[in-house]
C-alpha cells in the first residue's frame, strides 16, 4: 500500500507522469500498484507505456545472473 500512496502523492504534487520500476520478484508488486492506482484511487490516470527487459547482475562471487525488469509509465488523462 505504501507504493500506491507514493504514486498517488506524486500525481497530487502536480506531476503529469509517474514511472514505476521493478526487477525480479518485485514485478508483480509494481503491476499491482499500477492497477490499484488506476482502478481504485485515481480513475483519471492511465498506463501510457510498459517496457520489459532483462538486466545482467553480477553477484559477489563474480557470477552473472539475468534478472527481468519492468517499467510502467502512468499519466494523467487529458481533461
Amino acid at each position: 500500500m505504501s507504493y500506491v500512496l507514493a504514486v498517488v502523492t506524486q500525481f497530487n504534487n502536480g506531476f503529469d507522469e509517474v514511472l514505476i520500476k521493478a526487477r525480479g520478484r518485485a514485478i508483480s508488486r509494481a503491476v499491482d500498484t499500477a492497477e490499484v492506482v488506476k482502478n481504485k484511487f485515481m480513475p483519471g490516470v492511465e498506463v501510457k507505456d510498459i517496457k520489459i527487459g532483462t538486466e545482467v547482475i553480477t553477484g559477489e562471487g563474480g557470477d552473472k545472473a539475468n534478472v527481468s525488469s519492468l517499467e510502467i509509465t502512468m499519466v494523467a488523462k487529458a481533461k
